[in-house]
């Protein structure tokens, strides 16, 4: 008999890297159609179910006729102003179903997607307003500056040592040899920056390693632990990482609310399910979402849904999110994107649009020089790709850093 060819499913084969970045395509095409939904008086459910059935249709219109699979990485979620964690209600719930956006609700909106197993997770903030182009308020204003700031700082500090160093080749193996950024040093600069704005980092944000059907790795990184809360290891070149910053107005301590927990997730723990409901329902999640989250609403019968996931959660074959808020009930800010490590650096696959600058007014900014430094650090370098790129000039601007990153990051490919 022939021999079983192994696959290798680590970036370097060149197709692992086709399928995240086809599903960041589509997570990105989603959550721009879903940020356009969000407008006053739209109800919440039914904004998560038409960001569903978007992300439904343009996962098949991909690897047709190919024996992969592929779904919702992430379902439509939107959390409005003081909830922190992915927020999707049930119709059959008739208080939550009935909750409208309201003007001056800073929404999150996440979602995602994924190609045989290799998903992709991307959440924006919005703030509801009376028009496209209106301005933000001051204290809106520096949420989002803090928020988007601390993304673009996170992203430069899970950088390997040395991996964009320049100069001769003894002082490239010099700055590889420096000893990896601490969690509590990342948590400390983040921190420091979101301070600029009057803003704290949420309670234990946690980013992970993701890896094929898993975006709960071996690996974390812990931003503010709380009590108790603790990261393990660091990201290398190689890996997929699902970058998260959540930031509040206030001090950023978390309580849970009391909504109906909605969101699980299947584990690796065997049980025998007794009851028909809980057996029904994990046989339903297996076929149709493998290891990545879900929504109660996304399953056929949602009422026998709600009955037979305890005995699912009590068994320990499924985990739910509850629903975590603001402790202060104040407004929170939060970015998730999805990268990947090369040895050409860090290449956003899922990644929200960058801030309309233009849009916010306010006097704070960032002034800590070490801060302002890394995020002048670009995050990869070109790979000639294209040969008819404009050249840019030096960005004398930290904003102006970052855009730069995002016109660059389709050529950084390896």
């Amino acid at each position: 008999m022939a021999e079983t060819k192994e696959i290798d499913y680590t970036l370097a084969n060149p197709d692992t890297l086709t399928k995240y970045k086809t599903a960041a395509q589509i997570s990105h095409k989603a959550l721009e159609h879903v940020t356009g939904l969000c407008k006053e008086g739209e109800k919440i459910v039914t904004i998560c179910e038409q960001g569903d059935k978007y992300l439904e249709a343009e996962i098949a219109k991909v690897f047709k006729g190919k024996k992969i699979e592929k779904g919702i990485s992430h379902p439509t979620t939107v959390s409005p102003s003081s909830f922190i964690t992915p927020y999707t209600p049930l119709t059959s719930d008739a208080e939550e179903a009935a909750v409208t956006l309201k003007t001056g609700d800073v929404i999150k909106v996440q979602l995602g997607a994924q190609i045989d197993g290799f998903g992709t997770i991307v959440c924006d903030t919005i703030i509801i307003t009376s028009s496209k182009d209106a301005k933000f308020d001051e204290k809106d204003s520096n949420l989002l500056l803090a928020t988007y700031y601390a993304h673009e700082l996170l992203l430069r500090l899970v950088m390997p040592p040395g991996l964009m160093a320049s100069g001769t080749e003894e002082e490239k193996k010099k700055a590889q040899a420096a000893k990896p950024i601490t969690q509590s040093r990342i948590t400390s600069l983040i921190q420091k920056a979101v301070e600029s704005y009057g803003c704290s980092i949420v309670e234990s944000t946690t980013c992970w390693l993701f890896e094929r059907n898993e975006i709960e790795g071996k690996k974390r990184i812990i931003l503010a632990p709380g009590e108790g809360a603790k990261g393990e290891g660091i990201p290398e070149v190689g890996e997929v990482w699902g970058l998260e910053i959540g930031v509040s107005v206030g001090a950023g301590k978390v309580k849970t609310l009391p909504n109906r927990t909605t969101l699980h997730r299947r584990t690796t723990t065997t049980y025998s399910l007794k009851r028909p409901s809980s057996r029904q329902m994990f046989s339903e999640v297996k076929k149709k979402f493998g290891f990545f989250p879900f929504s109660l609403r996304q399953l056929e019968d949602e009422k026998n849904a709600k009955v037979g996931v305890v005995e699912c959660v009590r068994g320990n074959v499924m985990r739910q999110y509850e629903v975590v808020g603001d402790k202060d009930g104040a407004n929170v800010g939060r970015i998730f994107s999805t990268v990947a490590i090369t040895k050409n650096g860090v290449i956003k696959l899922s990644n929200p649009p960058p801030l309309d600058l233009s849009r916010c007014s306010t006097d704070k900014k960032i002034t800590d020089e070490e801060i302002l430094k890394i995020l002048e650090q670009p995050l990869s370098r070109s790979t000639g790709a294209k040969k008819n790129k404009k050249k840019k000039k030096p960005a004398k601007k930290v904003a102006a850093a970052a855009e730069e990153e995002d016109d660059e990051e389709s050529s950084d490919d390896e």
